[in-house]
């Protein structure tokens, strides 16, 4: 039985998915061997920073990665179907249907030859197989409830007579208008001013509960996760390196990584001479080392002498209920012979401040 049928469970499964680059430099391994699921009704935030795979991991599931991209393994499992398997037709009726995408620059996912209100009507009129007077009426509608201001004048204009805020908004209005039960929100606020987020933000959760949606939501601003997510999944080069609910990353996060980014955040009412910093580099996806990736940045390996941290890519480790993380620090006995004790979140925050030379 699929979760359609029952109204629970998961309504989209990531397994081992593995999407890769051929260039002419090598094989760039941006999304490699991730495990995700969303559950209907449930936000997951996806966090990281830029070049992690975030973004190219709904583009997997949305099959829209270009070439020199594919899909080299893995399954993609949405309400019982593995999109992986479906023609392109079927996946055209998905598409901004049952899946819909917020896409990252919205100036260059909107036709600039067709004015902003037929855009959005087209969708009303494919996927509702409505007239075009009432899709009009129903566009109109949309792009006022995004806040954009005199809805009706704007929805004649063209892309490139409005601001990119408010193109932003547009694209929200599309991926919202047909009530997908998955939407994907890439960086959904990055260009819009706290009062049009805070309303954006209230419309994707309103749309969430009153239709039972699943919203995955990937972001560089933990602030928003925070205000979001129920949980969250944390992504270093190409992999999920922290999973668990969101009060947990922010009261016991585990990962370096994720510590690291929690650290460099500035917190009202503290005295910082200035912001935690993570070292080094991240890792070339087309070159990438042996063991964990997040090993040249990693201070605690080298306290807790961890050398297998450089030979061994660690898996995925339930660390508590509904908690895993992928680190060589929370195995009780490393395969090479060296012991490492379970660490502790603060433990693990003192030495990402140490690293920044912000600790005492």
């Amino acid at each position: 039985m699929t979760s359609k049928d029952n109204g629970t469970g998961n309504l989209l499964e990531i397994r081992g998915l593995k999407t890769y680059f051929f260039t002419e430099d090598g094989v760039v391994k941006a999304v490699d061997g991730l495990d995700l699921e969303v559950a209907r009704g449930e936000t997951l935030g996806v966090v990281g920073e830029s070049g992690c795979g975030k973004s190219v991991t709904m583009f997997s599931v949305m099959r829209l990665v270009g070439h020199p991209g594919r899909v080299v393994d893995g399954e993609i499992m949405f309400d019982g179907q593995n999109l992986l398997d479906l023609s392109e037709r079927e996946m055209q009726q998905l598409r901004g249907n049952r899946i819909s995408m917020i896409f990252q620059q919205p100036l260059s996912s909107l036709n600039p030859v067709f004015r902003i209100g037929d855009q959005v009507a087209e969708v009303f009129e494919i996927h509702q197989s409505i007239s075009r007077d009432e899709a009009r009426q129903k566009a109109v509608e949309m792009l006022r409830l995004v806040g954009i201001p005199d809805a009706e004048r704007r929805a004649q204009a063209f892309p490139h007579e409005i601001s990119g805020g408010q193109a932003q908004r547009v694209m929200i209005a599309m991926a919202l208008s047909t009530q997908p039960e998955l939407l994907i929100a890439d960086e959904p606020t990055t260009a819009l001013d706290v009062t049009i987020q805070a309303q954006i933000l209230d419309l994707m959760r309103d749309m969430r509960d009153r239709s039972n949606a699943a919203i995955v939501f990937i972001t560089h601003d933990l602030g928003v996760v925070a205000e979001m997510a129920e949980r969250v999944a944390v992504m270093y080069a190409g992999q999920i390196v922290e999973y668990t609910d969101v009060q947990s990353i922010y009261d016991r996060p585990k990962h370096p990584y994720t510590v690291g980014l929690l650290a460099s955040i500035p917190k009202l009412g503290e005295k910082k001479h200035r912001l935690a910093v993570i070292p080094g580099t991240v890792p070339a996806l087309v070159d990438l080392p042996p063991g964990c990736r997040f090993a040249g940045r990693c201070i605690p390996r080298v306290e807790q002498e961890l050398a297998i941290c450089t030979e061994v890519d660690p898996d995925l480790l339930s660390v508590g209920e509904d908690h895993q993380v992928r680190c060589w620090l929370y195995h009780d006995h490393p395969p090479t012979g060296h012991e490492a004790p379970l660490a502790t979140g603060r433990a693990d925050e003192e030495a990402a401040l140490r690293w920044a030379g912000t600790g005492d």
